[in-house]
């Protein structure tokens, strides 16, 4: 998206090259790739004051400073969001921490999974009767690096509509993200005190709005509107339940749920996902879709048609795929530059290009231990 974003890491390099298998064959985990395409690597030791330095120095050439340290993590460090401001008062500074810098619980460590659990989540998640679930991919961490890419941009607004130089420090939490994700059922407990349940691949308040078995395995069908219920009964030849007063209308669909759904699934046993998809498909209005796996995705045709998955050369993968950015814009291009960076990749370049260090003073650095160079 235009930005230049240089990722600081420690010797060992991010955790998260080591989440595996799968690896590349030079080590670097399916996980990682994911998270770190179009980023430059530089290596700093920033328990070194020469390190921490050098931080001082990017400061000076950066406009945002994101850190997802324990807080006050980086006090010790003279990297805190104070410091920084010293040396850059403009400097835009993302914390994104378990529990938030206030609050009882903010010194916790948390992961994703635990904000999950915590801020109710899993609650909500699984099959009714079963135990409770998390979700597929690590949607809490995936949804705080969003809301932090619109706080950063609400920043930069800020500062341009204001035309002032002042910085901000911006607050993120995995916890309260979690929150503010639950949506209209965290809204349903505020409104009327009831602890919400969990109705597996089903809607609370919609319905039939959920998986349904047929001969050969199951499909989706999401019916939103009484209209489109009564679409769905003529193409499954039961159009006498749009009449009924007990399904015509989503509230009564609501209150009689188990009654419809068996007489929905009775009906739709009786032949294969194939044949009600394409029956389905002829109505033309009415929410459908398979259930793939995520292989069958990435053949499907559509996703190559909106460029879902591109294609970069790799220090140790001459073709390496990787999903792509779902936004596309009519005057804006995405441009895919740079895969996912080597440790230390990047060092030499950044200090040299950017803080204008001679390459003597980056062997000295390097000699000493305060940085790494990927060679």
């Amino acid at each position: 998206m235009g930005a230049q974003v240089i990722k600081i890491e420690s010797k060992s390099g991010d955790d998260t090259r080591h989440w595996g298998p799968p690896f590349l064959q030079g080590g670097e985990s399916s996980y990682f790739i994911s998270t770190n395409r179009g980023k430059k690597s530089v290596v700093v030791d920033i328990r070194s004051p020469k390190g921490q330095a050098i931080i001082h120095d990017l400061v000076l050439h950066s406009h945002v400073v994101i850190q997802n340290f324990k807080v006050g993590g980086l006090k010790k460090y003279n990297l805190d969001y104070e410091s920084m401001k010293k040396i850059n008062p403009g400097i835009i500074y993302c914390s994104i921490s378990g529990f938030g810098q206030t609050g009882e619980m903010k010194n916790e460590p948390g992961y994703d999974f635990i904000a999950q659990g915590m801020g109710g989540l899993m609650s909500i998640t699984g099959e009714p009767n079963g135990d409770p679930m998390k979700v597929g991919v690590a949607v809490t961490d995936i949804l705080t690096g969003m809301y932090a890419s619109t706080a950063i941009l609400a920043a930069v607004s800020h500062q341009q509509a204001t035309q002032s130089k002042e910085g901000q420090h911006i607050d993120l939490s995995l916890f309260d993200t979690q929150i503010a994700m639950l949506g209209y059922r965290a809204q349903d407990c505020l409104l009327d005190g009831q602890v919400p349940k969990r109705y597996g691949n089903a809607h609370p308040t919609i319905v039939p709005y959920s998986t349904f078995e047929c001969s050969d395995g199951h499909i989706i069908v999401g019916v939103g509107n009484d209209t489109q219920f009564a679409q769905f009964c003529e193409v499954i030849q039961l159009s006498e339940l749009s009449t009924d007063p007990k399904f015509s209308t989503n509230p009564e669909r609501v209150k009689h749920r188990s009654e419809l759904i068996s007489i929905i699934e009775e009906k739709l046993k009786t032949n294969t996902r194939s044949y009600w998809l394409q029956k389905i498909d002829e109505t033309g209005g009415i929410p459908h879709s398979s259930i793939n796996n995520i292989k069958e995705v990435m053949e499907l045709p559509t996703v190559k048609e909106r460029e879902m998955v591109v294609t970069l050369p790799h220090p140790h993968e001459e073709n390496l795929k990787m999903i792509g950015n779902p936004i596309k814009m009519s005057e804006t291009k995405t441009e895919y530059k740079q895969p996912p960076p080597l440790l230390g990749q990047h060092t030499r370049e950044v200090l040299a290009d950017i803080l204008g260090y001679d390459q003597e003073k980056i062997g000295a650095l390097n000699r000493e231990g305060v940085i790494k160079i990927h060679e």
